[in-house]
Order: structure tokens, then sequence, then C-alpha cells
């Protein structure tokens, strides 16, 4: 047993980010002052995209940018089982009906052959989604120009949960440029790549998009006389067009994302040496992550591997061992249709081969830019030592 645990993920947090904050303590503005505009702008300028809206969260950039698609009653949205749950919430919110397309095992990322199948017999069905959500797990973008194909012929809007991916490449692009798709999420919550403390933002190429999704993220409001149905009463008039929401960022928020977006190149540079140590160490020891594909550049938010278990037992006991050890293991993801709320809304697991299979292969271990020389080696032979002992355990147990 240790008393120190290497955590999965964690924050990194320089004396830069601490005064960026306490400048905006000390200013006349907490709230909606001029940070989240330069945060906004920051975004759109290192991902060649147009605009940004930022949000207090990922999720509630999910809901609006749902919403502004006109997503709503009666419709259908897709996306990956292998994610957290705000990437079909989001479409639950708006009352409409969530679908998942099987993920490549490979990757883990959705599979374009799974989700062309399934167009090719929603079609014939008359049961077309609206909107499908690729999920970039871990931090590789999903085949982007594929879907895009997709959406074209099947008359689908797209947007890329990059929840994971702020920082990463696709096809030499950054992730968030929407070459493919029509609205892209980041997230900044402390796990991720950069950290706002908690937060998100959308970026769109589309003006209307945008215009729709910062109105919904401040109540449904606006002050643009252009916008309005009848002329202003004066200088203090707003009108509410809509039934928003208040997912608003704040600009304590916005300085430290600011402030930690000039880390973010690092940060991930970092991360990928750490993968790349990582791959040769457990490639020698016959231990299989997921793959990079040639038209990727991962930012590498998580390092997941995937192992051989007799039973799901025996991969709970070895995520078990791996923290009483020191070392924090987890699972990313249970598939979201397991979950209680989601079992009720009558899914077939049988339907989703791939996304079960990971499910008893993946473990997550510890990769974050704070990983020392020291810790990294502990990782590495912590897991390998303990999956060898759990696989001698297993053989040398007579079958019953």
């Amino acid at each position: 047993m240790t008393s120190k645990v290497i955590p999965y993920g964690k924050q990194s947090i320089s004396q830069a980010d601490i005064d960026a904050v306490i400048d905006v303590l000390k200013s006349d503005w907490l709230t909606q002052g001029p940070q989240v505009p330069a945060f906004e702008q920051a975004i759109a300028d290192y991902c060649c995209v147009e605009f940004a809206c930022a949000t207090n969260s990922a999720t509630s950039a999910l809901h609006i940018a749902c919403l502004a698609l006109d997503v709503g009653e009666g419709d259908t949205v897709w996306t990956s089982p292998i994610s957290f749950v705000a990437s079909s919430n989001c479409a639950l919110y708006c009352k409409a009906n969530v679908d998942f397309v099987d993920i490549d095992l490979e990757t883990g990322n959705m599979s374009v052959s799974a989700l062309t199948a399934k167009l090719k017999l929603a079609k014939q069905k008359n049961t077309l989604p609206k909107v499908v959500i690729p999920v970039h797990l871990a931090g590789q973008s999903c085949d982007m120009a594929a879907i895009s194909a997709l959406a074209r012929e099947y008359d689908f809007k797209v947007i890329e949960d990059a929840s994971h991916a702020i920082g990463a490449k696709y096809k030499g692009k950054p992730v968030g440029s929407c070459d493919y798709s029509d609205i892209t999420v980041f997230s900044f919550h402390p796990v991720k790549i950069i950290t706002s403390a908690e937060g998100g933002i959308a970026v769109t190429n589309s003006a209307e998009l945008n215009k729709k999704m910062n109105r919904l993220r401040s109540h449904g409001i606006t002050n643009i006389p252009e916008e309005m149905t009848e002329p202003s009463h004066g200088p203090w008039y707003y009108q509410q067009l809509e039934l928003g929401f208040n997912y608003r960022m704040t600009d304590m928020q916005a300085a430290l994302g600011l402030s930690q977006l000039k880390q973010l190149d690092n940060f991930v540079k970092t991360r990928n040496l750490i993968a790349k140590q990582f791959d040769s160490f457990f490639s020698k020891h016959n231990m299989q992550s997921l793959i990079i594909t040639e038209e990727c550049y991962s930012s590498y938010h998580l390092y997941i591997l995937r192992l051989e278990f007799s039973n799901q037992e025996q991969q709970a006991k070895f995520v078990e061992q791996l923290r009483s050890h020191g070392v924090y293991a987890h699972l990313h993801y249970m598939p979201i249709f397991l979950q209680p709320y989601y079992q009720q809304l009558g899914f077939d697991e049988l339907a989703f081969t791939n996304a079960m299979k990971y499910y008893h292969q993946a473990v997550t271990i510890p990769l974050h830019p704070t990983l020392t020389e020291q810790e990294i080696s502990k990782v590495q032979n912590t897991v390998k030592n303990l999956y060898q002992q759990l696989n001698s355990a297993s053989k040398s147990t007579p079958s019953q």
C-alpha cells in the first residue's frame, strides 16, 4: 500500500495562471467582462475558426449546440456509446430521441462502416438522424472527412464532441476548424488538456449558429437592436426572444483559460512524449493501447490500454490493485446504454458488439504533463507486473 496516488489526470497551474485570476479579482469585472470575449477570440484564432461561444461547461455547450441546430421533440440524435453521458444527454435535454453508433475497436472512435450501415437502414425506415455527434475519444479525432461526406449524402448536421481534443489535429489542421462539421465543442474541466476550472466552448464558422448560441447561453436575451421585435425603449432595454439558460462563463474562468491556452502546445507535446514512452514499453510486453491513425495528431487527454481479461471481475480486480499500489487507474467509458437511465429506453447491447468488447478490455492509466520520470516508470512497471501476476494466477487456476 502507498499513501501517494498518481491520478489519471491532473491540472497544471502556473504562477502566471494564478496572477491572471488575481488580476480579474482586483478588476471591476468578475462575471461578464472583457476576458470572456478575449478568450473566445483566442480559441477561435487557435482553431482557425470564425466564431467561439464560451459557456460554463462543455455539457452546456453541447446543449445549446443542439438547440442552435433546431434539435427538438421528434428528432433523433446519434452519438458514440463510448463517451461521458453528456454526449447523449444534450439531445435528451431538447426532448429528442437518442441512438448510438458502434465504435471502431482499434481507435475507440465512432466506426464509419457502422455509421454507413446504420444510415442506409435508417433511410429505408425513414428514421435518419437530424444530428450526429462524433466523440473524439482520448484526444484523437474521428474520421471527420468520411463522416462529413455521409452528412452531405444523408442530410444531417454534425457536432464534434471534442471535449478531449483541444490541441489535437486532423489532416494537419486544428481540431475545431469545423471544416467537416457545423459546430465543435471543447471542455476545460480540470482533468482536460487546459482548464478554466469549469467551462466549455462551442466554435463554428456560421454567424447564424454563433448568434443563436450566444443568445441561448444567456436566458435567450438580446440587446442587439437588429434582433429585437420593436424599437428600443431606451439604453436599458433588452428582449428575451426565446427560453434560454444561464450558461455563461465568468471573467475569472476566461482569464484562467486564456493563461492556460499559452501553454497548450507544450502540454500536448509533453503528453505525446509520455504516450510514446508508454507505447514503446507496453508493446514490448504484449499490451495494446488505442492506435492513432496517420491523419491524426492526438492531444492524448487519456491513455487507454486494451487488455485481455477472463471476466469483468478480473478487470475490476486489476484496477483495484493498481489503485492500491498508488496508480489511479480508471475506465473511460462504460457504454452509455448500460447506464440505468438509458436501459429503460430499451437499447440492445447486442447491437454494439465493439462497444461491449471495448468495455471489457479498457483500462485508463495516468497521463498528464506533471508526471515525473519516476512516476512514469512506476506506472509502467506497476501495470506490467500486476497484469502479469493476474495472468499467471488465471492460468494456474484450474477450470471448473
